[in-house]
């Protein structure tokens, strides 16, 4: 080739931490897979800053935190990472902050935190602590910059900062992305989808609730990232109903309370008391269990890591898959999903409680492998090896803690939620029973072998819907994905000051014309109704392909050029609003081919790969690293293949523009 030759294109729709973490993998790999004196132009179009994106972007409340400590977040492989690429280690948020506050280990310098000031006020987060999304924000900034300087000398990187309206262009040939500002259409020889979260338009169910609050005058929040949502509405005093007892409801919580003016005393027993600003609405608050998710746990192992995956692992899946036959998750697959996190617990239990049980752990082990989840025999052997009832796992009464429980008036259930929250919050952050951090390790694991099982089409449809997307989904964030203990300590102070009531479980909400307001009942207290002139729905959106917001995905949808996933057997046909893409590579499924496109990768929230996060917890051989690493190998082979390699000369420095 020749000096006029033009260099290979590769335009990554989105710029957040996904879109990132490929770049990191395309510096990796580069070596290897990309000649030394060919040129990549990349260009990554976001109307959000590279690093952060939308989601993490610098300009959210201060009041916003992670649910993860600062030294469980990382953006870089390790020795657990099972890759073909090579490994490259980086710093985790809590080693990144340590290096710019004179604190903790050194690595190689980039350039500081873009806004210093995020780490210096009033202290940088130290490694069991739960950052504020800012200082998440600043840490993806520095992984983005970090990665420039990583990348050979001949790929270049221009940031568009505007949205991505429309991809065309024909499977054999260059594709044409359209932009909202008008500029010029980039061409590219592969483009990449890295949208991450998306928002979806409301559902029939919200339009109605939206229509009753126009008709009467009221406030209503359909589901929608609360970072971006506008709470300015609720009046002070004003009743308002919460549906949803998850982190959105938390972030919601501190807006309407702290984010108000009001704030927090503690005593010297550590108890939290609330001082109302006299800004903040009531609060309403209920969802299918009734109880707010549960604590993190804000300690680390206190014996071996246990060795995972053990119960449910490849070989697992593999012998599943070979059963040719349809499966149900429930009866065929949780128990050895819930034996595998059931390992993860008792290992930790017998390796640093030993005086807490009452067999050695060899033998103990030994049974509990041959023993099935269920069985009489396995539930007989933790009886006798585990004396205490708090030391043992039991899957359904963590699921339902309110199943059969009623309350003769509101009061009655507001004293007992607050000392279940109490009891759940003492017990997250008491190392004796690191245990649940144990269970919480082998929960990982058990999600991380996931995907593969739902790409080998071996569940059937109804499964899918209501097993995988329905309960397990929420059973996996309500163990897993719970706030920092700090905010159910701030949620019992709102309780205790009557800023925040308690609804109970499987609430109901409904709208009454006569008074203009919205409803809610439940049967935890059977009886009692609840009225509010306005309702917010705390709960993410829901992924719809149908009902998204984003321009480009809705456009090829409506022109056949990507299928929302479709799972159907003779019996059931599930829609799951999620873009199907090969699991391997995350190629786009092109109906109007029949195949994949083979110039069209999409990756992450929209895809049907289902809930690869975009960072993770190091030394957990995290998936979304997997797939980074395959894609990024996947685009340089396919760009170097289709001519984008070659004696040129080299582009100079790389070059970041706005």
């Amino acid at each position: 080739m020749t000096d006029s030759t033009p260099p290979a294109v590769l335009v990554v729709v989105g710029a957040g931490p996904r879109a990132t973490g490929l770049l990191e993998r395309i510096a990796a790999n580069a070596p290897e897979l990309w000649d030394e004196t060919g040129e990549l132009a990349v260009h990554l179009v976001d109307p959000h800053p590279p690093g952060p994106g939308r989601i993490w972007r610098h300009e959210q409340s201060p009041l916003l935190r992670m649910n993860s400590m600062a030294e469980d977040v990382t953006m870089f492989t390790d020795e657990s990472s099972t890759v073909d690429g090579p490994v490259r280690p980086g710093p985790s948020l809590a080693a990144w902050a340590g290096q710019f506050s004179g604190r903790g280990p050194r690595h190689e310098p980039v350039t500081g935190p873009a806004d210093p000031g995020v780490l210096a006020r009033p202290r940088p987060p130290r490694p069991t602590d739960f950052p504020t999304r800012r200082a998440q924000s600043a840490y993806l900034d520095w992984v983005f910059r970090r990665v420039l300087n990583e990348l050979p000398p001949t790929v270049t990187v221009t940031w568009h900062r505007t949205t991505a309206t429309a991809v065309t262009g024909p499977q054999d040939g260059p594709q044409q992305v359209r932009l909202a500002d008008g500029a010029t259409p980039l061409t590219a020889d592969l483009v990449v989808l890295a949208q991450g979260h998306l928002g979806s338009l409301p559902d029939t169910r919200h339009r109605a609730h939206a229509a009753f609050a126009r008709r009467h005058g009221r406030f209503h929040l359909p589901p929608q990232f609360t970072a971006d949502a506008d709470l300015s509405a609720p009046r002070p005093g004003e009743q308002v109903i919460v549906r949803g007892l998850g982190l959105a409801f938390i972030d919601v919580m501190a807006l309407l309370t702290e984010g108000r003016g009001g704030t927090f005393r503690t005593a010297p027993d550590g108890t939290l008391t609330y001082l109302p600003s006299g800004r903040e609405p009531v609060l309403h608050v209920g969802s299918r269990r009734g109880v707010p998710y549960h604590s993190k746990t804000r300690y680390r192992l206190q014996g071996p890591r246990p060795p995972l995956p053990r119960h449910f692992g490849p070989d697992a899946v593999d012998a599943l898959v070979a059963e040719d036959r349809p499966l149900d998750l429930r009866q065929d697959v949780w128990p050895l999903m819930a034996k595998e996190i059931g390992f993860g617990h008792y290992h930790e239990l017998f390796h640093t409680h030993p005086e807490r049980t009452a067999l050695p752990w060899p033998e103990f082990r030994a049974a509990y492998d041959r023993l099935g989840w269920y069985s009489a025999e396995l539930a007989a052997l933790v009886a006798t090896a585990v004396p205490d009832p708090a030391d043992r796992l039991d899957f359904e009464a963590l699921d339902r803690p309110l199943a059969g429980r009623t309350f003769p008036e509101p009061d009655a259930f507001q004293d007992h939620l607050r000392a279940r929250i109490t009891e759940d919050v003492g017990r997250r952050e008491n190392q004796e029973f690191s245990a649940d951090l144990g269970a919480f390790l082998a929960l990982l694991s058990v999600y991380g072998q996931l995907p593969r099982l739902v790409a080998s089409g071996r569940l059937t449809a109804r499964t899918v819907a209501e097993d995988l997307d329905g309960w397990w989904r929420g059973f996996f964030g309500f163990l897993a994905s719970g706030p920092p203990g700090f905010r159910l300590r701030q949620l019992l102070a709102l309780s205790r000051a009557g800023v925040v009531r308690f609804l109970g479980a499987d609430v109901r909400i409904g709208t009454d014309d006569t008074t203009g307001t919205f409803t809610a009942t439940s049967g935890t207290v059977p009886g009692h109704i609840t009225h509010a002139t306005a309702l917010i729905e705390a709960y993410l959106p829901q992924a719809s392909l149908e009902r998204t917001e984003d321009p480009l995905l809705g456009g090829l949808r409506r022109e056949g050029a990507l299928a929302e996933e479709v799972i159907a057997d003779p019996a059931y046909t599930h829609r799951s609003g999620l873009l199907t893409v090969t699991p391997a590579d995350g190629r786009v499924i092109d109906p109007s081919l029949g195949r994949p496109h083979p110039r069209r990768i999409a990756l992450g929230a929209p895809t049907n790969s289902r809930g690869i996060a975009a960072f993770a917890r190091p030394r957990t051989n995290a998936p979304a690293f997997r797939q980074n690493d395959s894609t990024a190998r996947a685009v340089l082979n396919a760009l170097r293949e289709s001519g984008g390699r070659g004696q040129r000369r080299p582009a100079g420095p790389r070059v970041l523009r706005q």
